[in-house]
């Protein structure tokens, strides 16, 4: 899933600047997520190149300005770096690692959480020639920024230094980032994420049905029945989005869930089998180290030793 970087001075300067003022609004932290002033707006940093980390993503824009990441969904990788943005549309169990960084030249990048409601309200304002095609879209996707939507994000960016002007500008800036957004080369994407009606949003609701309720049995006809699709097409919808089955995003909540407890909660293995949904502590061992590479306690125990673990989406 390799999308070609384009080289564009236009795009690279916006880069640098964007570049330039991440940098002094991390420069006290080495790595890591920070937030800023503007609430949906944050800033990712690293000093250095990262081990893989697994996470539930939610939606977002996220655009590397400095550095270059690599994103896994499912079997499925994702590698972008300078001038590229990665949509995610849906919340997705996945993992990502930054494969270039150093402290000389950190890894640099703005997250922009996504309101789906607010896009909502925006495509059903915007008259659009063609309607919601039947087949759905992956719920994470790469593509080259172009001047408007790189325009938009220096602009909000250097509003940080202007707060009082936050409460008054952040929100419209914020919008035409959507607007570009839904006018770029990814449109149809971004308009089914906010598409009333559409297989998306419909399997988004079966994905909030699945997060609440993850430690429990899973009877995919019924999720299917409640979210209004017949058991063939819900199995279809789900895979094209995510890339995985009802059961194996499931599984992955679980394990993700399990891992945590583990982490920052001191739960045994067999403790926080149980407490996720599992009845076979062996049966959860074997599928923790399918996805993390180790058994659990040993898993953990390189976890709380290694440094370079955080969620740095």
């Amino acid at each position: 899933m390799t999308v070609e970087i384009l080289n564009r001075n236009e795009t690279s300067e916006q880069c640098k600047e964007l570049a330039t003022l991440i940098a002094r609004h991390t420069n006290d932290k080495r790595h890591n997520v920070h937030p800023t002033a503007i609430t949906p707006l944050s800033f990712a940093r690293s000093d250095a190149t990262s081990t893989t980390n697994h996470y539930v993503d939610e939606p977002r824009l996220t655009i590397i300005v400095q550095g270059k990441k690599k994103m896994l969904l499912g079997e499925e990788t994702y590698p972008y770096g300078v001038g590229q943005y990665l949509v995610v549309s849906v919340d997705l169990p996945m993992s990502g690692c930054i494969v270039e960084a150093t402290p000389d030249q950190p890894y640099l990048g703005l997250k922009l959480t996504i309101d789906p409601i607010q896009l909502c309200e925006m495509v059903a304002q915007i008259n659009f020639n063609s309607g919601t095609q039947e087949n759905s879209v992956r719920g994470l996707f790469v593509s080259n920024a172009d001047v408007t939507l790189l325009e938009c994000a220096l602009r909000l960016t250097k509003l940080l230094d202007t707060p009082q002007d936050i409460p008054m500008l952040a929100p419209m800036m914020i919008r035409e980032i959507y607007y570009r957004l839904l006018m770029g080369e990814q449109s149809e994407a971004v308009r089914q994420i906010a598409t009333s009606g559409s297989a998306m949003q419909q399997i988004a609701e079966a994905i909030k049905r699945i997060k609440s309720e993850f430690t429990q049995p899973m009877r995919v006809e019924e999720l299917a029945r409640q979210v209004r699709m017949s058991t063939s097409s819900f199995h279809q919808h789900f895979k094209q989005v995510t890339s995985m089955s009802p059961l194996q995003y499931q599984k992955q909540l679980r394990l993700l869930e399990a891992r945590r407890l583990m982490l920052a909660e001191d739960f045994d293995a067999t403790s926080a089998a149980y407490q996720v949904g599992y009845e076979s502590p062996s049966q959860f061992s074997r599928e923790y180290s399918r996805m993390f590479g180790a058994p659990p306690m040993r898993d953990v125990e390189r976890l709380r030793t290694t440094s370079g673990y955080c969620n740095d989406s």
